[in-house]
């Protein structure tokens, strides 16, 4: 059984569907998330808030996805005494640490430039698998997949007025710390999922790292008082976008080099910026430039993904 999930996994075209998959939900989190920020009657500046509703949203996806996970495997998913560490340190790094620097950083500095600067966690992540953790090699194909895949993450951000390049530390420098936060994450998931099921360390560690952004929130003055059916409903589907990428992509990082998988990670902002345009009903310009961004990216992901690889 255990064979037959490798070939199955290990598929090109396998990763590449259910690696869309995952950033297409991701990239609805976007406009969802401003939605949500509306049906609770979030302001922009309110910190507090919006971490104790990011804290929500990952406690009700870790009870998702142990409930989702104990179903498939028709028993209950219990981490062992073994798998404690390994679920706080990803409850620290996949869940606490990269949201509480997302939504602080966020509110301090443009969608634009946090899309371009989240994206370096692809950069990190392949980095630290093959730098720190020995977990796989660098090569000409790599560094060239990522190069344009960033390229058109970039690109895809320049539209009219998004050209600025001043850096403000409490913005982009915690969006910087939450993209390393999540390189680092997806380095332990590969290397706890080895010989641990990726779906119930998942289940645990949003458990965990959502209540300790709960508590964050708390300590920051924030509560959610705005109460409402489609705000509830929001908040369940982000609960549940996370549940299931979340999950999908530690199955991904199991069996496959991190590079192969987290190159995908350029796909994230353009399905940001197309399912923002459907949902949100935002005008974008310069659809020409949004498609040459997509190729670029699908360049990078081909690279990385489908060509013969350099010894």
């Amino acid at each position: 059984m255990e064979k037959s999930e490798n070939i199955f996994w290990k598929k090109p075209l396998i990763v590449c569907v259910f690696a869309i998959i995952c950033c297409c939900l991701w990239g609805s989190a976007f406009p969802c998330i401003k939605l949500g920020y509306q049906w609770w009657g979030i302001s922009s500046n309110d910190t507090g808030a919006q971490i104790l509703f990011a804290g929500c949203r990952f406690t009700l996806s870790g009870i998702f996805t142990i409930l989702i996970g104990s179903r498939l495997q028709k028993k209950f998913l219990r981490p062992k005494k073994e798998n404690i560490i390994q679920i706080l340190v990803l409850a620290c790094f996949q869940t606490a640490v990269q949201y509480f620097f997302f939504y602080t950083g966020l509110a301090n500095t443009t969608g634009v430039k946090a899309s371009i600067i989240t994206s370096a966690n692809v950069f990190l992540a392949i980095i630290l698998a093959s730098i720190f953790m020995r977990q796989e090699k660098i090569n000409g194909k790599i560094v060239t997949g990522c190069i344009l895949g960033f390229l058109g993450v970039v690109l895809v951000n320049m539209r009219a007025g998004t050209t600025d390049l001043q850096i403000n530390v409490r913005g982009d420098g915690a969006i910087f710390l939450s993209a390393l936060s999540s390189a680092i994450s997806s380095v332990f998931i590969k290397k706890f999922s080895q010989k641990t099921n990726p779906v119930m360390l998942s289940g645990y560690q949003f458990f965990c790292g959502g209540l300790v952004l709960i508590m964050c929130g708390f300590l920051a003055g924030g509560n959610l008082q705005a109460v409402s059916v489609r705000g509830i409903g929001i908040l369940l589907y982000l609960a549940f976008l996370s549940a299931v990428a979340y999950t999908l992509w530690g199955i991904l990082l199991k069996y496959n080099p991190v590079s192969k998988v987290s190159v995908f990670g350029f796909a994230n902002p353009v399905a940001g910026v197309a399912l923002s345009t459907i949902i949100l009903h935002e005008k974008q310009e310069g659809g020409i430039i949004v498609f040459v961004a997509l190729l670029l990216v699908s360049a990078g992901i081909y690279l990385v993904n489908y060509c013969p690889q350099e010894k």
